[in-house]
């Protein structure tokens, strides 16, 4: 059985299938859904994955908007890719070389900033490529696509991680479009990413009238009377007094950050009674569990504290507990060579045109090639790191924040970075690179590149033994190293959280936030 031969094959069914996996990718991206309610993605990918002979369960761990699909060829290893393809609020982009909103959605309405689009559907490319080998030549295993909703706010992963669909794989392959310096066109090393808590702080003014409570009120809660601040208030001061002291809630190393973000309840059209209920989301990106642990008890005491002041109780409604990141170098390795055989995406003269006309929109010349060299070149794992590592403290193990790092606790993982195309010059408006994601003579060559390496390094998992061994050697030690952190996720799926949607109106399909 030669693995030349299967690569060949491989690639083959990607430049056969080219001009549907463009059109797939742009449909997602059109698509644009946000967090938790990425209705119509999901179940694209469910009918599509069912039509390429695949089972799929779907509401994988009680997300609605997850799967999880599996195809056997037989008794083998297992390897698993996934998909991603929530969309980002605030960020409505057209596939056009200007700023244009996508037709009959405002400027508020998601978009694809990353792109997820890309990464699902180059996620999606290789693992057809691998199975279009695998049939071809009798390569025995099976293959797992899990879709994972919700990665913005780190939702689905420590769940499916939780509830065990990650566990039985031989290796997991991570891809993303590029984003960060200098993880363009590379694979992460030793440094991966870390840890990171999310929750809402929901505070409920159910009881108004108890708030400064006196006797012999003869309207009770009137217009003059005194009443309870409400939940606005609660909102507000948990807002001020945590930003005001989030220097003193984690120690001064690293590079953490704690993010907050309002979840509407549409009380616009509230008289001037007390606000009965509102939400403050925090996510906290850190090196390690320590820290989140340190910096949420804080704020627990912070939200008692302001409830009470304001006539409050309070919830917390978990979003998210994530675990830092186990590198696999053997997994690493797996995926470099693979890198190194296909190189970096190539950009013919339509793509570089288009990028060009997004540069003169922005006020540039468009004159040369508009894209940073980093797109065009490879950059060895070794080098990036010792780059990533320069602004770290020696001991931090872990920097930045994503949510692929449950995975590495149950499967020998390889996390990488395909370029997407990213402008010289600049700064530029969030619309620029948004519709470079979107533009598909930009964006295609992102994804048949990612394709071929998925299919490369999963093809060498199934059919090198030794590889498979020594990936799994550096799991169990690494695990071990680590303390064997166990899934976190204690948690439902957190869908009933005003997340915003799409939904059909009488004046058409609009945005909209639900109760």
């Amino acid at each position: 059985m030669s693995y030349d031969r299967a690569l060949l094959t491989a690639d083959a069914l990607i430049a056969a299938r080219s001009d549907e996996l463009s059109q797939w990718c742009a449909t997602i991206f059109d698509f644009a859904e946000p967090a938790w309610r990425e209705y119509r993605s999901a179940a694209w990918y469910v009918e599509r994955l069912r039509a390429e002979g695949f089972t799929v369960e779907e509401g994988s761990g009680g997300m609605p908007t997850a799967f999880c699909a599996e195809w056997s060829n037989g008794d083998g290893p297992a390897v698993g890719m996934y998909a991603e393809y929530d969309a980002v609020p605030g960020n409505n982009q057209a596939a056009r070389p200007e700023r244009a909103l996508r037709e009959g959605l405002g400027a508020m309405a998601a978009g694809h900033t990353d792109p997820h689009s890309a990464l699902g559907i180059g996620s999606l490319a290789g693992l057809l490529a691998t199975k279009a080998a695998m049939q071809t030549l009798g390569i025995r295993g099976r293959l797992r696509f899990t879709g994972e909703p919700a990665e913005k706010v780190r939702g689905s992963k420590p769940i499916h991680a939780a509830k065990g669909y990650y566990d039985g794989l031989a290796g997991m392959l991570s891809f993303h479009p590029f984003y960060m310096l200098p993880l363009c066109n590379t694979v992460r090393w030793d440094t991966h990413c870390g840890a990171a808590y999310s929750f809402v702080y929901r505070f409920v003014c159910d009881a108004p009238q108890d708030w400064g409570a006196r006797d012999g009120a003869p309207i009770p809660q009137s217009h003059s009377d005194i009443r309870a601040p409400g939940a606005n208030d609660a909102l507000v001061m948990m807002y001020q007094q945590g930003r005001m002291l989030r220097d003193a809630m984690a120690p001064h190393r690293g590079g953490w950050s704690i993010s907050e973000a309002i979840l509407s309840t549409g009380q616009a059209t509230a008289d001037n009674l007390p606000a009965l209920r509102a939400d403050l989301q925090y996510m906290m990106r850190v090196p390690d569990l320590q820290m989140a642990e340190q910096v949420t008890a804080q704020l627990d005491g912070l939200a008692e504290h302001c409830a009470a002041m304001t006539g409050c109780r309070v919830e917390k409604h978990w979003v998210s507990k994530s675990r830092p990141g186990l590198a696999n170098l053997a997994m690493s390795k797996i995926v470099w060579r693979a890198l190194e055989e296909v190189g970096p995406p190539v950009w013919d003269d339509e793509g570089l045109d288009l990028a060009r006309q997004v540069q003169r929109a922005c006020g540039g010349t468009g004159e040369g090639d508009p894209l940073i060299p980093e797109c065009h070149a490879l950059i060895a794992p070794e080098r990036a790191e010792a780059i990533l590592r320069q602004d770290l403290p020696p001991a931090q193990a872990n920097s930045t924040s994503d949510d692929y790092t449950d995975m590495t606790w149950h499967a020998p993982t390889a996390r990488f970075y395909i370029a997407r195309p990213a402008l010289r010059g600049g700064p530029y408006p969030p619309w620029a690179m948004n519709a470079l994601g979107g533009m598909p003579a930009c964006i295609d060559p992102t994804v048949r590149t990612a394709g071929r390496v998925l299919a490369r390094a999963a093809l060498r998992l199934l059919m090198d033994p030794a590889a498979r061994e020594a990936a799994a050697e550096e799991l169990q030690r690494r695990r071990a190293e680590a303390g064997g952190i166990p899934p976190l996720a204690d948690y439902p799926a957190p869908v009933d959280l005003p997340w915003p949607e799409y939904v059909e109106t009488p004046r058409g399909r609009d945005w909209h936030i639900p109760g």
